[in-house]
């Protein structure tokens, strides 16, 4: 299929998808689409980035068209993908095509989502956790859902929602079409395809554990607290907006706490975030109001933002299969990106675990300054690869050498200090010895003991 024309949906369908300027199919869209209109169950495998959302949401659009009392649900992992995938979802329903929608996500009023579903929506998109505050207030109704999406499933498990995703399934009818889309292809995923799908048709685009090729990947080794003054010398080296990963939701703050006060136009993302301070951050980020925006994991499947020229994993990831997620931010729908990785010498286990998943084509001493590259050079010849020289216990035997050779200085150094009168600590301290030195107590000298009225 190299065109959207070429399809066997509605002519609505096809105008609406032309006006909203989609013209030519992805890989994974042309290999999905066809085969989710013949209503086949999908096991679909693709990057980040490769146009999943449309291949399922054309397919479920067509099929909302032609049958009047029809409903879909669409599941996602996180409020900023399934937002994002309801964006898509309007674009494509607007004019003539009129089917009802209701986005139900933590962070968003109750009262607007109760208002959405009562006015009879058929397209249900939202999070496991949402769906399931209205499951048990017995106000969304999934006894008509025919057409079923899990999205970034593999994210969503890692996210611990298998038990709610299962309590939903059991109030949709057996008979149903499902397509479950991942970025990775876990053996937990596999078992939910053969509990949950019928003969599903296996799609696979690309590499399923490595990054997109044409990302460039570096890495930098560094001391931890070396690391802010390097982040601020790539965001001076770099142009274009910069995606930065943290570990904690505290740090991300602290970054962007520093970085305003560095002058620079930074914003952070993180679960503590209410819905519509997230969408005020997002936005400005995707204008180009923010240059910076510093994420912890939450953002890391969730973002469709096709503009980000760099991410710099300032902490790595607590789980190795996150990092093809983080680097999968640039490099989007086929254009170049680039991703740097901070390194300290306690990564050094984390990190041979993200190989094993990825087998980088770079190398652990490689770096992107020459400083870094001598020291690098400096430390292979000693047998030690992965080392810095900045490493605390290297620093404290420096200091300890340093007192044992200088002890003459030290002490001349302090007699000099005394004489002079350049301390006035040790000036008292020395004359108060001076004066009491010989001093004796009088036989007759004793403590009096004061009552108390």
């Amino acid at each position: 299929m190299k065109n959207f024309n070429e399809l066997d949906i509605e002519n609505k369908l096809k105008s609406s998808i032309k006006y909203s300027n989609f013209i030519t199919p992805t890989p994974i869209q042309s290999q999905a689409i066809p085969i989710a209109l013949e209503g086949k169950d999908v096991l679909g495998t693709a990057q980040t980035g490769t146009g999943k959302t449309l291949a399922f949401t054309i397919p479920l659009i067509n099929k909302l068209i032609i049958n009047k009392n029809a409903m879909a649900l669409i599941i996602c992992p996180t409020r900023e993908l399934a937002s994002q995938v309801m964006g898509t979802i309007s674009k494509l329903t607007l004019g003539d095509i009129r089917i009802g929608n209701a986005l139900l996500i933590g962070g968003e009023s109750m009262q607007k989502q109760l208002r959405k579903l009562n006015k009879r929506a058929r397209i249900i998109v939202g999070t496991p956790g949402r769906i399931n505050d209205h499951l048990k207030r017995k106000s969304l109704n999934l006894t008509r859902v025919n057409y079923l999406v899990l999205d970034e499933t593999d994210r969503m498990l890692d996210m611990g929602f298998t038990p709610q995703i299962e309590i939903i399934l059991k109030f949709i009818p057996k008979e149903h079409q499902t397509l479950l889309f991942s970025a990775t292809l876990p053996n937990n995923i596999l078992k939910i395809s053969e509990k949950y799908l019928r003969k599903p048709e296996r799609i696979s685009v690309g590499s399923v554990s490595t990054p997109i090729e044409k990302i460039k990947q570096e890495t930098f080794q560094i001391t931890p607290d070396k690391k802010y003054h390097e982040l601020i010398n790539q965001l001076v080296e770099r142009q274009g907006s910069i995606l930065v990963f943290v570990k904690t939701k505290h740090g991300a703050d602290k970054i962007v706490k520093r970085l305003k006060y560095d002058a620079h136009s930074a914003e952070a993302i993180h679960g503590n975030l209410r819905q519509s301070k997230r969408d005020r951050v997002i936005r400005g980020f995707r204008s180009g109001k923010n240059r910076i925006l510093v994420a912890t994991d939450v953002a890391a499947r969730g973002l469709d933002i096709p503009l980000i020229q760099h991410v710099i994993n300032y902490d790595l990831p607590q789980v190795p299969e996150d990092y093809i997620h983080r680097v999968g931010r640039t490099g989007r729908a086929g254009k170049e990106g680039s991703a740097l990785t901070f390194l300290t010498n306690n990564d050094r286990s984390m990190w041979r675990e993200i190989q094993k998943l990825i087998n980088p084509n770079f190398k652990w001493e490689e770096s992107i300054n020459r400083k870094s590259n001598k020291k690098n050079k400096k430390f292979k010849k000693r047998g030690k690869s992965f080392k810095d020289s900045g490493n605390r216990n290297d620093m404290r035997d420096n200091k300890r050498k340093f007192k044992f050779k200088n002890k003459k200085f030290k002490k001349f150094h302090t007699d000099n200090l005394k004489e002079q009168g350049d301390n006035p600590n040790s000036r008292k301290k020395f004359k108060f010895k001076k004066k009491f030195k010989n001093r004796k107590r009088p036989r007759n000298f004793s403590f009096k003991k004061f009552k108390k009225n």
